[in-house]
């Protein structure tokens, strides 16, 4: 009967945490919604309003891709954020940021597939593959989109659950993605010398990638255990 108190004791703070991090998290996970989908509303609004440069389908195209990347990065970066922090919170960010991502992506497809296939008003399936081939950027990109998506479709904790282990390997096909999308850009600027940017995500995408490596997650985790 004496145990009973002690227990309680030791279970009420851990519930004040789990409410705690409930309450943090909540608010975090709308602001990154707002934040990830302001950028397509402002896009849509632009188009329709007839506000997308004097080249609309080219801007369409930059943006989405860049936005993108962006948010595919930061779903990279959460991982590590947590083994240098500590920062727990961070992991539940990896999931939606992942899959804004893919929103983007899929639009980023979109506008190609209506630049290169819509013919009257239906779209010419043979020639947007033709569209594709012929050009190696388009291929590396659609590589990397038909990639993302057994990702995106396995991301819940449902699949997580049916695949078991097997989910974790086949979500480590983000090592084979990332360098992709780094070439897909690379091969789109042509010019790597006039326009570095590929390069520079490309250095961010391999110290995420190490820095989610397990030698390298340990050894952080075991200094910043012994130095805190």
């Amino acid at each position: 009967m004496n145990v009973q108190p002690g227990m309680s004791a030791v279970k009420q703070p851990e519930t004040m945490l789990g409410k705690l991090k409930a309450q943090i998290s909540r608010p975090l996970s709308w602001v990154v919604a707002v934040a990830c989908l302001a950028p397509l509303a402002v896009l849509i609004y632009q188009t329709v309003t007839d506000n997308a440069t004097a080249n609309p389908i080219q801007y369409l195209t930059i943006q989405t891709g860049k936005i993108a990347l962006i948010l595919l990065v930061l779903s990279l970066a959460c991982m590590p954020i947590v083994t240098l922090t500590g920062w727990k919170i961070a992991t539940k960010l990896k999931r939606p940021l992942g899959l804004y991502g893919f929103l983007y992506v899929c639009a980023h497809l979109g506008v190609f597939i209506f630049d290169n296939g819509l013919l009257d008003g239906t779209i010419d399936v043979g020639a947007v593959f033709s569209a594709i081939i012929a050009k190696r950027f388009a291929v590396a990109g659609f590589l990397a989109f038909c990639l993302l998506v057994p990702l995106a479709i396995t991301s819940t904790k449902g699949w997580q659950k049916r695949l078991g282990k097997r989910w974790k390997t086949l979500h480590r096909l983000v090592y084979v993605i990332a360098p992709i999308v780094v070439l897909h850009f690379a091969w789109l600027v042509k010019s790597i010398i006039v326009r570095p940017e590929p390069i520079a995500w490309g250095v961010v995408i391999v110290l995420l990638l190490i820095a989610r490596t397990p030698p390298v997650r340990r050894a952080v985790i075991n200094f910043r255990s012994r130095y805190a």
